[in-house]
């Protein structure tokens, strides 16, 4: 074992999530913690329903400690403001005294609205404070106030920051302590080593598909517009993806835009997807079309990795790894002519998108869930050596005054 993972190893490792919610946080530290980690990891969380954790219980030491959080930071309205404040504060005591802290070596927050209570509980501790980025740091992703917490109360108070994406860390860059370790770690997307041949597709007609979780910013609207703009024979259209934190609405509006488009009988909203493998063998083109710069777009890793010809939004987190007409197709982003032309090129030409598939496939960088895990272990012990010298020269400088 190397020395860095050896010392992991040793490491006691709190994670903090406010949500069992299955967003792509969730999943991601989920993914992980099931892959084997190189440390001794423990995950606590406030009262919460979801299912994003329930595979852990037995493998993972798992808590429930404080009030309920609601998602993100906050809305932004004063009473709401208030509110939420009040249940960081709640929230930030119940974890200082819950016996895992007073254990942990290293506490991780995985979550914005857990590293804002978790920058409060290891205020005055010893106990060196991780933040997962998988947001970019400014109003567009937090809200106001979200980002005034993450910039003015997190950020200054990390000892390491792990973003998604070199996209993410930059914006994070600024408001991080010089001593701050960073490091740009995908997130764990359940990806299978990579294979140099694409899956077969499936008979039938063409199968268009987007991954991703039903939110106005996720683009679904976007892509069922280009859809049928695009396409008037029996190319089928699959939404794959829940719609968490409140977005049933949505979910039933993209529904009736189908209609007034003519496209219903041709749209397939599957909800939650377990077997992405599955699914995605199925799809002959992927497609990511966020209508903001996406962090990372653990979609894209595993549209990739999948072997399928993909599109993505020529901004953010997938531009680092879709290379244009190499492994994938880039559009202007928010752009619905762009995206229907890139559409029509590819189902128009099946050279292209056999092209692209096997380039998807060969993309380098792409990990393994375990691969994130043991990226991770070698983080902490940076960040745990760090942060050993750091209090060494603490002690130094007092016994010479």
């Amino acid at each position: 074992m190397p020395a860095d993972d050896a010392e992991s190893a040793a490491a006691r490792v709190l994670h903090l999530d406010h949500t069992a919610v299955a967003g792509g946080a969730e999943l991601a530290l989920a993914r992980m913690l099931s892959a084997g980690p190189p440390w001794r990891p423990f995950l606590l969380t406030p009262p919460t329903t979801g299912p994003a954790f329930d595979h852990l219980d037995g493998a993972v030491g798992r808590a429930v400690t404080g009030i309920p959080q609601p998602a993100g930071v906050s809305s932004g309205r004063r009473g709401a403001t208030i509110a939420a404040a009040v249940s960081l504060i709640v929230q930030a005591a119940a974890t200082r005294v819950h016996p895992a802290f007073r254990t942990a070596d290293l506490v991780d927050a995985n979550s914005a609205r857990s590293a804002a209570y978790g920058a409060l509980a290891v205020t005055l501790s010893r106990r060196p404070f991780v933040v997962h980025l998988r947001d970019t740091v400014d109003q567009a992703a937090l809200g106001g106030v979200g980002h005034r917490i993450m910039s003015r109360l997190v950020l200054p108070r990390a000892d390491g920051v792990v973003a998604n994406s070199q996209t993410t860390l930059q914006t994070a860059l600024p408001y991080l302590r010089e001593r701050a370790a960073t490091a740009v770690i995908p997130s764990a997307s359940g990806l299978r080593a990579p294979s140099a041949v694409p899956a077969a597709r499936e008979p039938g007609p063409l199968r268009i598909g987007m991954l991703a979780r039903i939110d106005p910013w996720k683009g679904q609207e976007l892509l069922i517009e280009a859809f049928a703009s695009a396409f008037v024979d029996d190319t089928v259209l699959e939404l794959a993806g829940s719609a968490p934190f409140g977005h049933d609405t949505h979910r039933d509006e993209l529904r009736l835009l189908a209609e007034r488009l003519g496209i219903a009988d041709r749209l397939v909203m599957l909800g939650h997807v377990e077997d992405i493998d599955a699914l995605l063998t199925r799809w002959d083109i992927a497609v990511q079309c966020s209508t903001r710069a996406e962090p990372l777009g653990q979609n894209v890793l595993q549209y990739l990795s999948a072997g399928r010809a993909v599109i993505v939004a020529d901004e953010g987190g997938p531009v680092e790894w879709v290379q244009h007409r190499v492994n994938g197709l880039r559009v202007p982003p928010r752009d619905v002519g762009a995206l229907a032309a890139a559409l029509q090129a590819l189902a128009a030409d099946p050279a292209l998108r056999e092209r692209l598939a096997t380039g998807a496939a060969a993309t380098p960088g792409l990990l393994t869930d375990a691969e994130v895990a043991r990226a991770h272990a070698r983080f902490y012990a940076e960040v745990l050596h760090r942060h050993a010298t750091h209090a060494k020269r603490g002690l130094t400088a007092s016994a010479r005054e």
